[in-house]
């Protein structure tokens, strides 16, 4: 045969769609500790520069997980090996977390050395599961982890360009295929992605009580609207979109499948999983700062992270096969025009005008699907 699938191997999942493991989803927890990580890096010091470093650590990061949830939604870890395996890749997510604070300094090699083990780990699973023959793309994924070791020894800009190049390696690998074809098992994999946005989602609420604040009145006020704006997120997706791009997919087959999954829980991942992280760091920045104004850095990545999360689920709309989604782009660029407001006048509107934003986006759209249902 030309291709080979990676098909449910265990007959019971062949028969009817698992649910995600325990263990999966602890493995999820502590991915999602590499985006408190990231959140803890911008809060400490926010520039351009550490929005293009925790950038270009998030994409690796995400692409690797990517690799280990599309792997175990065909090979599902239900074997003491393959439990054994994914173990030890939470332990290499987990030394590239702690490596992240200076992961383009002093770091940068210990950074390298655990994403090196999220490699190796993956590639065994890999092997394991389809043989030698098939995993072509194991030697280019060392390519690209060689790259990202060997930046740690270099500074200035070459340190970005390497970077660059690793993830750019990663694409070219996607790219060229692996002459498989995924069997993907819809129920869970959609599920797999939600609970990995949902613990993301809560991750921002973490960010609320980072600080180590007083409980003064302005203290819990930010906690609650931080807790609104978290859920409005969590609606718009949840309550909006979930239960739909499923069905959707559960009617597709082959390519068509396939496209949807990685348009749609992959690069529509992206902009919201990174728009989470700075949604985080604009809730802690502006714990101190309800009733006074925010510097533009911080104003603007507060509205940002709302806006890019935002243009993140309208792409998963497009690709999931939903449509109207021009109230989302709308709605992100108002979003963003509200870092004007929280630079001139102060972050506690800010907070209240993003959730309004939310909250007629909410109404409109659920306006819009009753009026679609009654034609």
């Amino acid at each position: 045969m030309a291709n080979k699938t990676i098909a449910n191997n265990d007959r019971g999942l062949a028969r009817e769609e698992a649910r995600v493991t325990t263990l999966e989803l602890f493995f999820d927890l502590v991915f999602v500790f590499t985006l408190t990580q990231l959140t803890a890096f911008l809060a400490e010091s926010l520039s351009w520069e550490h929005l293009l470093q925790a950038f270009l650590i998030f994409i690796v990061l995400f692409w690797m997980y990517g690799g280990y949830a599309w792997l175990t939604n065909s090979v599902p870890p239900v074997t003491p090996t393959r439990q054994l395996l994914l173990i030890a890749g939470m332990a290499a997510f987990l030394i590239c977390a702690l490596a992240i604070p200076n992961a383009f300094h002093d770091t940068g090699v210990a950074f390298g050395i655990g994403y090196l083990i999220v490699i190796l780990v993956h590639g065994a699973m890999y092997v394991r599961a389809v043989g030698w023959k098939a995993a072509r793309f194991v030697p280019m994924n060392f390519l690209s982890v060689a790259v990202i070791i060997t930046a740690g020894f270099v500074n200035g800009p070459a340190r970005y360009i390497l970077w660059i190049l690793a993830i750019g390696l990663h694409v070219l690998t996607s790219f060229l295929g692996t002459g498989l074809t995924f069997e993907i098992r819809v129920n869970h994999f959609v599920e797999r992605h939600g609970l990995l946005l949902l613990v993301a989602l809560g991750e921002s609420i973490v960010a609320i009580g980072a600080g180590g604040l007083e409980l003064t009145l302005q203290f819990i006020l930010s906690a609650v609207m931080g807790l609104i704006l978290s859920a409005a997120l969590w609606w718009i997706y949840f309550a909006c979109d979930d239960e739909v791009a499923r069905d959707n997919m559960l009617a597709r087959s082959g390519p068509a499948r396939l496209r949807q999954a990685l348009g749609a829980y992959f690069y529509a991942f992206i902009p919201m999983l990174f728009g989470i992280i700075l949604l985080a760091t604009g809730i802690h920045s502006s714990m101190e700062h309800l009733t006074t104004k925010l510097d533009p850095a911080h104003a603007f990545t507060f509205g940002g992270g709302v806006g890019l999360y935002l243009i993140g689920t309208a792409i998963f709309r497009r690709a999931s096969g939903i449509p109207e989604i021009t109230y989302r782009y709308v709605a992100a660029g108002l979003a963003v025009l509200t870092g004007f407001i929280g630079n001139n006048l102060f972050a506690g509107l800010q907070f209240a005008g993003l959730i309004l934003i939310l909250v007629v986006l909410i109404l409109v759209e659920s306006n819009w699907v009753r009026a679609k249902q009654l034609e």
